[in-house]
């Protein structure tokens, strides 16, 4: 739980009656559950592994724009030969 919903679930323990605070404290954290899986978040572990993903693609892509361009300039050399 982040630090700011903590010292609201606290502040709300302090002020409601034990069995109300922890009626509330379900509900929100079930409004806040539901909340996250509506936004379609991802996991640390699966951003990681797209950010490899994304690196190695860049890395080729990187590549193979240097060899076009290098098959271009002997393209371009054998023409004007």
């Amino acid at each position: 739980m982040t630090v700011p919903f903590k010292k609201i679930a606290e502040s709300l323990s302090d002020v409601l009656p034990v069995d109300l605070a922890n009626d509330v404290k379900k509900n929100v954290r079930a409004v806040v559950q539901s909340s996250l899986e509506k936004m379609d978040l991802v996991t640390r572990e699966e951003l990681t592994v797209q950010e490899k993903v994304l690196a190695r693609t860049r890395s080729q892509l990187e590549e193979l724009q240097q060899r076009v361009t290098e098959l271009e300039d002997a393209l371009k050399r054998s023409a004007d030969s």
